[in-house]
């Protein structure tokens, strides 16, 4: 495998800005050239980050690339995927990797048909400095075996402030699939897998009117829960409870609390790199962790600036060194197919009024260190 993966960029929105600017901050990855369905799009950011603008069928069919990396909408993660590896090429998908457990299954089988072992998805945010140090706490024992916990991400809603927000309160959008995620993920990271899960769902109303521009005043129909309060027992025995919402206008719930036998664990916000961990033991004193700088977002510490690190391109680079060095990818099928699982069937849980036994399991994720996430950087 070449020592660089030629990468093309599918889906030329607001969030393919974060990829053409930090995918040269990586080793193992160098964008050739971008795609959308509005060829325009295409050429603005071609022009903008100095690549090739490409139609859909011509990026697929660009021999220069290795890896596509999926950037449209949720409804469409799917289709293009599976388009992709019918193409003979890696994928790297923005979350959620696809809307369905049988869609997942589908990527897999075209996966292995195609000798393709890499099909990648975000949230990497899990492999940040933040989160890693909590990884670190937790498998060296720091508050003994992890019983149960809670998390919360809440909020009014994302018709305050996205410029076309409807898919979000369509089927395949919602809390749950569009910031759950990150917490799963995490959870995954720090925990393990699932083995079932119940829930409760509602939405506090059938409409929404949009305050941001340039829409203001438009109301649009939600079609799916927008308040999910979720059970998840692990394989490991902990539970932990999850609630996510666009129903909530303030709160002061923190977003990540681990309990274990002999302490608790206070994580920061999953959808970030970076952030304060801090932990108490039987004495009940709360403390941060020691600081650790950590490639990926230095935990404990706030920038000067107070802008948040972000290096949404670390799952792909770490995708990209699997391939190269033959081992597994952190963010990878299995993971992620098991996040869907979750997050899927937390939302049926909602509608049948039952607990929810998963049908897949995964591993966790080996743990991300100072040395070899430096590594991955030029």
């Amino acid at each position: 495998m070449a020592k660089e993966l030629g990468v093309g960029i599918l889906g030329c929105g607001n969030i393919s800005t974060t990829y053409f600017k930090l995918a040269p901050l990586f080793k193992g990855l160098k964008v050739l050239a971008c795609a959308d369905i509005n060829m325009e799009a295409a050429r603005l950011r071609a022009e903008e980050y100095q690549v090739k603008a490409q139609t859909v069928d011509e990026l697929l069919a660009n021999d220069e690339l290795d890896v596509i990396v999926n950037l449209t909408i949720p409804d469409a993660h799917f289709p293009i995927s599976k388009r992709i590896l019918e193409a003979g090429k890696h994928v790297y998908s923005e979350k959620p990797l696809v809307l369905t457990l049988e869609q997942g299954e589908e990527l897999r089988r075209i996966a292995k048909e195609k000798g393709l072992v890499a099909v990648g998805c975000a949230p990497d945010t899990f492999l940040g400095g933040a989160h890693q140090l909590a990884r670190k706490f937790i498998d060296d024992g720091g508050i003994g075996r992890v019983t149960s916990g809670t998390c919360h991400v809440m909020s009014p809603g994302m018709e305050m402030w996205h410029p076309n927000p409807d898919f979000f309160f369509l089927p395949g959008g919602g809390p749950i699939l569009d910031l759950g995620p990150y917490y799963v993920a995490n959870l995954i990271n720090l925990i393990g897998p699932v083995k079932r899960v119940g829930a409760m769902t509602s939405m506090a109303s059938p409409t929404r009117t949009i305050t941001s521009q340039p829409r203001n005043g438009e109301v649009i129909p939600v079609k799916t829960p927008t308040t999910i309060q979720a059970l998840l027992e692990f394989v490991s025995g902990a539970t932990v409870t999850l609630t996510a919402s666009w129903d909530v206008w303030s709160h002061r719930h923190a977003n990540m609390e681990l309990y274990g036998t002999e302490g608790s664990l206070y994580v920061p916000d999953p959808n970030f790199f970076g952030g304060t961990v801090e932990a108490s033991g039987r004495d009940k004193e709360i403390k941060p962790l020691a600081d650790w700088a950590h490639p990926f977002g230095i935990a404990n510490q706030e920038s000067p600036s107070g802008a948040r690190a972000n290096y949404r391109t670390a799952g792909l680079a770490d995708l990209a060194a699997s391939l190269i060095d033959g081992r597994d990818a952190r963010c990878s099928l299995d993971r992620t197919l098991h996040g869907v699982d979750v997050m899927t069937s937390i939302l049926k849980s909602g509608e049948e009024n039952r607990f929810i036994d998963l049908t897949t399991t995964c591993t966790q994720p080996a743990a991300l260190g100072i040395e070899e996430a430096q590594a991955l950087l030029k």
